[in-house]
This record gives C-alpha cells, structure tokens and sequence, in this order.
C-alpha cells in the first residue's frame, strides 16, 4: 500500500465513504429506520469526509497539498468515530440517565448557539440508544465506528507515506508536448 498514488487512497477513501453514506441512506428508506441526532451528524460528517476526498482526488495536489487534504479528512473521520463512540455509549446507559426526546435539528440550528447545539446534540436521547438493527451482533452505531476507523486509517496511510524515509509522494509530473 506504500506504493500506491495519494491519487488511489484518495479515489478508495471515497468509494468507502460513498458505500458507508449509501448504506446508511438504504437504511433509513429501505426498512424504513429513522435516524437520530447522532446519526444525522455522522452523516454529515460523512458526507464532508466524501467531498474532501473527492476534491482531493480530482485536484491531484503535490506533498503538502496531499498532507493538507489528509489532515482534513483525518480529522472528519475522527469527529465522526468520536460521534459514533458516544452513541455505542448511550447504548450502553439505563434509559433513566437520557433525555426522553429532542427537537429535531433544523429546529435546535435556528433556535440555539453553536456551543449550546453542540451540547445539547450530545447529551443524547432514548432515540440515540434505541438498538434497531443489528449485523452480525453489531449495531448500526458499532458498524459506524468501523467504517470512521478504516477511513481515518486511509487518511493516516497518506501521513504514512509522507513521513517515511524515501517514500515521498512523487510530485505529478506533467507530459510536455512540443507543437
């Protein structure tokens, strides 16, 4: 894997993060889960981490763009495995230590300062620890955490290569033609 282009990380971390974004969408239209607050911001956070890459992977950069782009997305995918962490947490409280419900979260966006949205999504909720479905004995939050730790190892697969003793990333070169 040290020998693969920033350009491929950048095109799997993305794929990844597309199937990890399609699936959650299957799930919330398919069977019909509705998403809590926590995992409306994994999404979000997803969602970032997707556009990110994407950029990235078009854009092509150099050393430090490659190390600005996988700081970015680092950072997305450990903001989101923390988010995941905290919700397989409240799965694990007594329902008596949560909230009973929550506004929705357009409605907390206009009504609350960012810090006190920040908070207040979370503090968490009985939807937040609601088991709904389960694959192989995981649960959709558990399988969250996966998918956030594999895409913050691509992220730190560029670090990775950057950082090594001659494994530089290579700067693209550019074919010139003569007319």
């Amino acid at each position: 894997m040290l020998l693969a282009c920033s350009r491929f990380i950048f095109l799997l971390a993305l794929v990844a993060s597309a199937a990890v974004l399609g699936a959650s969408l299957y799930l919330e239209y398919g069977p019909g889960l509705s998403p809590c607050l926590l995992c409306l911001v994994q999404r979000y956070l997803l969602l970032a981490f997707c556009g990110v890459n994407l950029i990235a992977f078009v854009h092509a950069p150099r050393a430090i763009g490659v190390l600005v782009y996988s700081m970015v997305s680092m950072l997305l995918a450990l903001a989101g495995l923390a988010s995941a962490t905290c919700q397989v947490l409240y799965q694990r409280l007594p329902a008596q230590q949560l909230m009973i419900c929550q506004p929705d979260l357009a409605q907390l966006w206009n009504n609350l300062s960012l810090g006190d949205l920040f908070t207040s999504v979370y503090r968490g909720t009985e939807a937040c620890a609601h088991i709904q479905w389960t694959l192989f004995d995981l649960s959709i939050p558990e399988l969250s955490m996966l998918a956030f730790a594999g895409l913050a190892a691509l992220s730190l697969c560029q670090w990775v290569r950057y950082f090594l003793p001659g494994k530089k990333p290579r700067p693209a070169t550019r074919s010139s033609t003569s007319y």
